[in-house]
């Protein structure tokens, strides 16, 4: 008999312990070279339907070509280091495994090929294992969802895995997709460093340290799995987290605003926190929906969560939207909108601290933050310009901040002119002219 610690590696005992207690569905393992993480789902895939008579599984990849020297190949070889070949029909051509004792199927499909995956029935039992290798080469969660949808369908329990090398990107939609919160899910991270150094060979081991000395940054990302970014994201400052009811509760500098939108792109309305002195910001509420009009937008929502009628700052460029708003009585002005405004809004951002965005609440703000990118020209260059598109969040939560922005603004022209003085500083010298520089009553009182 096999021992399991012989043919997974101690950085999964406690993945391992989890799929015993069946304590997540969803498992995302990401990791570098030689993690190991393809070999243990393997191992899992062949134990979970060996001891479940209900369980069968289907193997995906985002091309089907890719599946035989690949996954069909991984689990073979899982089921030949397990000692249960005797159990196991392998078919020479056809790409599918089959438990002999019980007719369990592993199939393998390509996701270029949907519709034969919307039409899969299994003849005895469900689908209770679903893996997706190299889950970064799928074009997104939207794509993952549709076919989870068709899958996971007639079962009591199921298991997802999604093993991948973690994209350089940190905006790219897997690294974003970890990061948000979601209590059925467990991220995992490996490499070869937490491996059996027996189980690599001595070969793996000069090939790495060699990258490692001549280029540290590659040796990072392809064997550390490490997220070592393109240089084209725009906000490394986001976190995700919960921000609670008490926390709320106290926050004493909230800000609204309101991006327009209707046919295509979304209405977006967004509610946060700015902390001066810690120069943090919290975004706590949103409403981000396509094809709401500015009736329903203020009387299903804008109205109930702006319940005392603060003031919401939004699109100059929208004045008929923003007439009509104020005919319904909410108090909302237009933001003063010039040709460095975006730059300007997007740079005081960039400049915070921390911009705290709780995705529970603001899934949608938190995905424009997470992705945000600047654009390549033909020569694969970044441009110098921030794009125009999926940042209607981010446009409301610049509107919200425009005034703090503005400061910003004027703080930096200052520091790059320092022959122009800001109009607070221009105030302040008129005055110590006007009073020969001799202290006034309102220098020390605030009426």
């Amino acid at each position: 008999m096999t021992k399991l610690s012989n043919v997974i590696a101690p950085s999964f005992y406690t993945v391992h312990k989890y799929l015993k207690e069946q304590k997540y569905t969803h498992f995302w393992l990401g990791g570098g070279r030689g993690s190991t993480k393809s070999s243990f789902v393997a191992i899992e895939l062949i134990l979970g339907i060996m001891k479940d008579p209900n369980a069968n599984a289907v193997v995906l990849r985002k091309v089907k070509d890719t599946l035989k020297e690949s996954v069909f190949d991984q689990l073979v070889w899982a089921i030949d280091v397990l000692g249960v070949d005797q159990y196991w029909h392998i078919p020479e051509a056809k790409l599918v495994l089959t438990y002999i004792p019980t007719g369990q199927q592993i199939r393998f499909r390509g996701a270029d090929k949907p519709k034969k995956i919307k039409s899969m029935k299994f003849a005895h039992g469900y689908c209770k294992f679903i893996w997706y290798e190299e889950v970064d080469e799928f074009t997104g969660m939207e794509e993952i969802r549709m076919i989870n949808q068709s899958l996971m369908r007639g079962g009591q329990s199921f298991i997802v895995f999604y093993s991948y090398n973690p994209p350089k990107s940190a905006n790219n939609w897997v690294n974003t997709e970890v990061q948000l919160t979601r209590s059925d899910r467990l991220f995992h991270h490996s490499n070869y460093l937490t491996v059996p150094r027996e189980w690599l060979g001595e070969q793996f081991i000069i090939e790495a340290e060699h990258l490692k000395e001549t280029k540290p940054t590659s040796y990072q990302h392809e064997y550390l799995g490490e997220v070592t970014g393109t240089g084209g994201e725009v906000f490394d400052n986001v976190k995700i987290r919960k921000i609670s009811d008490e926390e709320i509760a106290d926050f004493y500098n909230v800000k609204r605003g309101l991006d327009f939108g209707y046919a295509i792109d979304p209405l977006s309305y967004n509610v946060v926190h700015y902390d001066r002195k810690k120069k943090q910001l919290y975004i706590f509420h949103e409403l981000y929906k396509v094809g709401l009009s500015n009736y329903l937008a203020y009387y299903d929502y804008i109205k109930k969560e702006n319940k005392n009628n603060e003031m919401v700052l939004g699109d100059s460029a929208e004045p008929k939207s923003l007439h009509e708003l104020r005919q319904y009585g909410l108090k909302v002005r237009g933001v003063k909108k010039g040709p460095d405004s975006v730059e300007y809004g997007v740079k005081f951002l960039q400049s915070l601290e921390a911009i705290i965005i709780d995705d529970l609440r603001c899934p949608e703000t938190a995905r424009e933050f997470l992705t945000y990118e600047l654009d390549k020209d033909a020569n694969g260059n970044f441009k110098a310009s921030f794009p125009d598109k999926n940042n209607h969040a981010i446009d409301a939560v610049r509107y919200a901040l425009n005034d703090e922005a503005m400061k910003f603004k004027e703080q930096q022209q200052h520091k790059s002119d320092p022959d122009n003085p800001t109009p607070a500083e221009k105030h302040a010298k008129a005055v110590k002219q006007m009073t020969g520089g001799k202290p006034r009553i309102n220098d020390y009182v605030k009426w």
